[in-house]
């Protein structure tokens, strides 16, 4: 008999599928990843150094712990892909779920709770069940493998967080900036930037509130015209899996809306030669032009919302007695969830470029 919580139930990527299964509260969720050509290694270091990124900080994130211990199911023969599809699973242990089922008569605001539970009358409302941010510990499991395949080409994917709440960072910021941002626990790519931003989650925390944040990512490496045009452009199809990730709000590239207020004199990013190379002057398109990588490093960014589980009062209804109610949450909750966010974006922009290679674009 088929074990459906363990049958995938969302997808994304053409040639290389990623399909998503399990939910918060189940025995474990996990992945399968097909069309990874068979002999493309697999770091499993790799995978479990980037799991251990986006687990949460003391203080600053939830206080469940998990092992997140990635497991290659099938697919992986000595160190590689074998041709077959690829499965991964990573067990839930630390699962109560008796604080979640007041949520089944009172839906929590700016969570999926209302939708879900209209829509789906068997919906398990524990952790959020399948729409509960801890799935991405599969997509950053795929993400790690994804990485090992376009790193063998010259590609990099590096983020680091922008900002969260009042806190930004101003400065310019190269992949270098990114990857050092690893040994900071916000995220942040100085340790002055680390210490205000820690402060700003923890003033949020002991306020019974939460803050949110941007997460900017930084691509190097990949050649003029890579990527597709219109509905299969990088930034589209870049754009479109960073929006599935659970609390992305927003994405933008280059300068982003903040673009209509230039002219096109000043936003057009003029090129010249350098050193037998074509480059660019600015990079105010973040690297990406007719759906194609113009020689800069693509730049874009993505908004995170304010974790929404708080402890402060908030509005509801009651859907049994269908009336007014307030609720206060209880639990085991990120004051900020962008930090854990960084590992997610760099795994789902990696898989969307290793597909994209893969498909020849």
């Amino acid at each position: 008999m088929t074990d459906v919580s363990r049958e995938p139930f969302s997808f994304f990527c053409k040639k290389i599928r990623f399909g998503l299964f399990g939910k918060s509260h189940g025995p474990c969720i996990g992945c399968v990843l097909e069309g990874i050509p068979a002999g493309t290694p697999i770091d499993e270091e790799a995978v479990a150094a980037d799991l251990e990124l986006r687990k949460p900080s003391k203080g600053i994130g939830t206080d469940r712990k998990e092992a997140d211990k990635a497991v290659f199911v099938s697919g992986v023969k000595n160190g590689a892909a074998d041709g077959t599809p690829i499965r991964i699973e990573i067990a839930n242990g630390n699962t109560d779920g008796s604080k979640y089922l007041e949520f089944e008569t009172t839906p929590r605001p700016g969570h999926a709770d209302m939708p879900a539970l209209l829509k789906m009358p068997d919906f398990d409302i524990r952790g959020g069940g399948q729409f509960s941010g801890r799935l991405t510990a599969a997509i950053v499991a795929a993400g790690a493998v994804a990485k090992g395949m376009i790193e063998s080409k010259g590609i990099k994917v590096g983020a680091f967080c922008r900002s969260i709440g009042n806190v930004s960072d101003d400065g310019e910021r190269t992949i270098n900036d990114a990857f050092a941002s690893r040994k900071y626990p916000t995220r942040g790519c100085t340790a002055e930037l680390d210490s205000r931003m820690n402060d700003e989650i923890m003033a949020a925390r002991s306020d019974g509130d939460s803050v949110g944040g941007v997460v900017e990512c930084i691509i190097t490496g990949l050649p003029i015209g890579f990527g597709g045009i219109w509905f299969e452009s990088l930034d589209a199809e870049i754009a479109g899996a960073v929006f599935g990730i659970p609390a992305c709000k927003g994405v933008e590239f280059g300068k982003g809306f903040g673009i209509t207020s230039m002219r096109g004199s000043q936003s057009n990013d003029g090129y010249r030669m350098k050193d037998g190379r074509i480059v660019t002057e600015s990079n105010n398109m973040g690297g990406i032009v007719g759906g194609m990588a113009d020689g800069q490093p693509v730049v874009f960014r993505a908004a995170f919302k304010p974790t929404p589980s708080i402890a402060k009062k908030q509005h509801t209804v009651n859907l049994k007695e269908q009336c007014d109610a307030d609720l206060e949450i209880k639990g085991r909750h990120d004051p900020c969830i962008a930090p854990r966010a960084v590992s997610v974006v760099e795994a789902v922009t990696a898989l969307i470029i290793a597909d994209q290679m893969e498909r020849g674009l």
